[in-house]
């Protein structure tokens, strides 16, 4: 019995990507490469698929494509061990927690600089504008680092 093979369409449709992303994926490495037909033609298999749907879910957690390929590297290696994976995930919810931090400090500064910009008046004196330049008036940045 013959195995399935998809052209590059078929299975950027039922991977639910564009072409280019088949092709991206391919030149990086992702995805091995598939065998030609005598035409020429990429027969990619249903696995092309599950790897391409493995690697979106991945990005979807906020892994990198580098990361997504260390996970998919770590299914496949039959000696990996799950604590591998746990190792991998752990750090990047230390990364997700930095961004949190990050963007929690942006919106405090970016409020307190909204709660300085009073009423009316030049732009001149926008405390706002002065955090851009670096100045506060006084010289320090207004941006809290």
């Amino acid at each position: 019995m013959a195995t399935e093979t998809l052209t590059t369409g078929e299975v950027a449709d039922q991977a639910n990507v564009n072409v280019q992303t088949v092709r991206y994926y391919e030149r990086r490495g992702l995805i091995p490469e598939p065998p030609r037909s005598s035409g020429g033609f990429r027969q990619y298999s249903p696995d092309h698929v599950s790897r391409i749907r493995f690697i979106k879910r991945a990005q979807e957690l906020g892994f990198t494509l580098e990361e997504a390929n260390e996970l998919l590297q770590l299914r496949v290696t039959p000696e990996a061990d799950r604590a591998d994976v746990r190792a991998v995930a752990g750090d990047k919810i230390d990364e997700v927690e930095d961004k949190i931090r990050d963007l929690r400090r942006i919106r405090d500064t970016l409020g307190h600089l909204v709660e300085a910009c009073e009423g009316h008046g030049s732009t001149s004196e926008c405390p706002i504008l002065h955090a851009m330049e670096g100045t506060a008036g006084n010289g320090a940045s207004a941006i809290q680092e």
